[in-house]
Formats: structure tokens, sequence, C-alpha cells
């Protein structure tokens, strides 16, 4: 039913191309939702846990939009059937990367950054990013790997 039935070998090599493919995908939505909550909440001053629960919150809703569009049209189904078929990996991946990609943004202090175009900002979320996908590609493989997590 999914791109991830073509990679039957979970136990070589193979599952980590899958899984970084299958990451980076995530990142994509992940990182337009973030981005747009981490510059809304820095622009309007919010505390910072204002600022990561709206960026947490935008990322979950694009990544789950970017993760449940492929599959309503590559399986012609419906939003609820796709969401009920791709939720769990698409939840815990997203949470695992905004785990880190907060937590990387308040260490560098890109969310305590005066204004989006600082370069407290702009490194903080250069090194958030990294931190996202290197936080979560094991995790995909191994929600890969039980088939609890579709390739887009």
């Amino acid at each position: 039913m999914d791109d991830c039935a073509h990679h039957p070998d979970t136990h070589d090599s193979n599952k980590w191309v899958t899984s970084a493919q299958a990451t980076l995908h995530c990142l994509s939505g992940c990182i337009i939702g973030e981005v747009a909550g981490l510059a809304i909440g820095v622009s309007l001053g919010l505390a910072v846990w204002a600022t990561i629960g709206l960026a947490t919150l935008l990322a979950y809703i694009s990544g789950f939009t970017l993760g449940v569009l492929p599959v309503m049209r590559r399986e012609n189904m419906g939003f609820w059937p796709a969401l009920k078929l791709i939720w769990i990996g698409e939840a815990v991946s997203i949470g695992v990367m905004e785990i880190a990609m907060n937590g990387a943004d308040y260490w560098m202090g890109g969310m305590q950054a005066g204004s989006i175009f600082t370069w407290q900002f702009a490194i903080a979320l250069a090194v958030a990013v990294p931190a996202g996908f290197l936080a979560a590609w094991p995790v995909n493989a191994w929600l890969l790997s039980r088939n609890l997590k579709a390739c887009h």
C-alpha cells in the first residue's frame, strides 16, 4: 500500500536510505509550521513557551497536511481514511522532531531574538533543522521497520 513496500529488507543500509527519505519528507512539513510559529512568536514578542506551543501546533498541522495529501492522491482515499493510515508514524516523527528543533532553537537563543531578521534567529534555525532531522531519522527507521510509518 505504501512506497516502503518496495524496500522489504529492513535490516541493511537500505533501511537507512528509506528512513532518511521519509525523515526529509516529514522535516519539510515540520519546517513550514516551525518557521511560521517561530516567526509569529518572535515578531509578536510572545513568551518562549507560547512560541514553542505555536511552532509545535503549526508544525503538526503542516506536517500532517504534507503527509496525508500524497496518500489521499496515491491511494484514492478520503481525508479520514488517509489520516488513519499515517497518523501514528507522523505523530511520533513530528513529536521527536519538534522536541529536538525547539530545544536547539531555545538553546541557541533564536526564540529570544529581538527580530526574525537577526543572525541569532537565523543561526538558531540553522542548528535546529539538522537537529530535528538527526533526532527523527533513527525513530523513522524504527517506525518503518515495524510498519508504523508509511513513505509518502
